[in-house]
């Protein structure tokens, strides 16, 4: 609880009477390495923060090499289908967990609880939009303003890290080419 306290103080300072009723609502949960914790068609209810772990935003495919990978979420942020959760319709995507991930979730009816009783509650609502939108903004831009090497060496400059934690083939799908073209990228930048 200390990580989203610490989250959100660094944008607000929260009463002890908000953070105590905030608390209350939200529920730890553990999700294993490769577990899909939302899949298409489910109707998002809600919204997490990323303790520990990294989570995949996917569409599938009836062939797994052809999902497409459009986005991560990483320790201390917070995730969501948000349209699905916003429309209270099934969502088009899904999400997994590339390593074991923990997170503290929060449900619609609990929040919207949160945002009549207290001050924090639109505080994380704007968060959490200012948060996807701005993930999706930047992603759309990198795919019509950069190569594809570009954008991998973005991944790798953003977040060295995670080249060891996800997968080739969902960071080709990410950056938008096949595993092959992804293959001799890697294969020119280390020349």
């Amino acid at each position: 609880m200390n990580q989203i306290k610490a989250y959100l103080e660094q944008i607000a300072e929260i009463s002890q009477a908000d953070w105590t009723f905030f608390t209350s609502k939200l529920e730890r949960r553990v999700i294993e390495k490769k577990a899909v914790f939302l899949k298409c068609n489910a109707v998002e209810n809600c919204i997490s923060f990323i303790e520990t772990g990294v989570v995949r935003f996917f569409i599938p495919k009836e062939d797994p090499d052809k999902e497409v990978t459009f986005g991560f979420s990483f320790k201390d942020q917070f995730i969501s289908a948000y349209d699905s959760f916003l429309t209270r319709k099934p969502s088009t995507y899904q999400l997994q967990a590339l390593t074991q991930t923990t997170i503290l979730s929060i449900s619609y009816n609990d929040l919207q609880e949160v945002y009549k009783n207290t001050q924090i509650g639109n505080l994380i609502g704007r968060l959490t939009a200012e948060r996807l939108f701005l993930i999706k903004s930047k992603r759309e831009q990198n795919l019509l303003n950069l190569t594809a090497e570009e954008r991998y060496l973005n991944i790798f400059k953003e977040r060295p890290e995670l080249l060891k934690v996800i997968p080739l083939k969902y960071i080709s799908s990410y950056i938008g080419v096949t595993a092959q073209a992804l293959s001799r990228i890697r294969k020119r930048i280390s020349l």
